[in-house]
């Protein structure tokens, strides 16, 4: 196979007949449907579910003017000129009602969940400031930037089908995750429990920016944010309970809020850096970030209603741990099945486990696979 060449993702038939069947489905169901399942998907992973096309961002050409100045047009999208091509104004004009209407209804649907399971049970307060910069050794920040920067790729991704004009499209989907997540911000805000955060909100802003930022300058994220989590044990059993009712007992509540078993990557292909190679295409490396040894926000000190310590184990040092790995890119690996094709793109946005070098409390290393 040839190194530029894309690698095609085969298996055999008998194999396949989920796929078919899924991508079947697909392609019977409407187009309002079709919006619902991406939109849902997002949400309840709280990150992209679509990647970019990856396509040529500018092309250049000779000024018919006298002076024969070379200038230099932004392109569309592909998918894009296929829309302009086949959507009338008027089907345009619908979709992008259908899209505004689900990203406003799902949206108050998730406002709405989040605020009677979790602010509706702490005291609300007048609009306050909450310094947390220091909390949870900078994790919760990398954090916010990624779900700002998921939410705004899937609004985005979904804008995209409208047909409507490529800036317009990145601007407004773009800036989604940090509008959307502001809103939980301002919650905060009204929360005794928190506080209105300016780290949060510079972290959202952040990761809106970095989609942007790319889509605006490659029409595509050649650097991809991704995640991964697993859940942490501890020969230790205060360290268990501890961690139970810190971070809840069950696996989606340890993956979520357990800050020492996550870890946010960015990855970026080879390929872009060594063209000449025979590297493929879909090989990406990936640099991660992480920490360990937290058992509370700020200190390893925790204290019942009444303020009296029921927890101290200031002898755990809290430290702060980078990993550099490979990964995959999964929307480089060809297929024209619609249903492998978005399974492929969910995958997209977590980091496969991998071996990866770890640097952490000072000293390297080396873990053979890594959640």
């Amino acid at each position: 196979m040839s190194s530029t060449a894309p690698y095609h993702f085969n298996l055999p038939e008998n194999k396949t007949l989920l796929f078919h069947a899924f991508n079947k489905y697909l392609n019977n169901q409407s187009y309002a449907l079709k919006f619902i399942f991406s939109f849902a998907i997002a949400i309840c992973l709280g990150n992209p579910a679509f990647t970019q096309d990856s396509i040529p961002k500018i092309i250049t050409e000779k000024n018919a003017g006298p002076a024969g100045d070379t200038v230099q047009k932004n392109i569309p999208s592909a998918i894009e000129l296929i829309n302009q091509k086949k959507l009338t104004p008027k089907q345009v004009k619908n979709r992008i009602k259908l899209v505004a209407g689900i990203n406003i209804v799902g949206y108050s649907g998730a406002m709405v969940a989040l605020y009677q399971t979790w602010y509706k049970n702490y005291p609300q307060t007048n609009m306050h400031v909450f310094n947390d910069l220091h909390e949870w050794k900078q994790i919760d920040k990398i954090g916010h930037a990624y779900s700002a920067y998921g939410w705004s790729k899937a609004s985005m991704e979904l804008w995209r089908q409208t047909g409507m004009d490529r800036k317009k499209r990145i601007w407004i989907g773009g800036m989604s995750g940090a509008a959307y997540q502001t809103v939980i911000e301002t919650l905060d805000g009204f929360s005794a429990e928190w506080g209105w955060s300016w780290g949060d909100f510079a972290a959202n802003i952040f990761g809106s920016g970095m989609l942007i930022a790319q889509e605006l300058a490659w029409d595509e994220q050649k650097i991809q944010f991704k995640f991964s989590a697993h859940r942490q044990s501890y020969k230790d059993a205060s360290l268990n309970q501890r961690s139970d009712k810190a971070f809840g007992k069950s696996l989606p509540e340890r993956l979520l809020k357990d800050y020492n078993g996550q870890t946010y990557w960015l990855s970026t292909g080879l390929k872009q850096f060594f063209p000449d190679t025979r590297i493929p295409v879909w090989l990406q490396v990936s640099v991660g970030t992480g920490a360990e040894g937290m058992f509370g926000a700020f200190d390893n000190i925790g204290k019942d209603d009444n303020e009296n310590i029921i927890f101290n184990r200031t002898d755990i040092k809290r430290y702060r741990q980078w990993y550099l790995s490979p990964d995959i890119d999964f929307t480089k690996i060809k297929t024209n099945k619609k249903g492998i094709k978005l399974a492929l793109q969910i995958l997209n946005v977590i980091k496969l486990p991998m071996p990866a070098l770890e640097y952490g409390n000072g000293k390297f290393s080396f873990h053979a696979l890594y959640l």
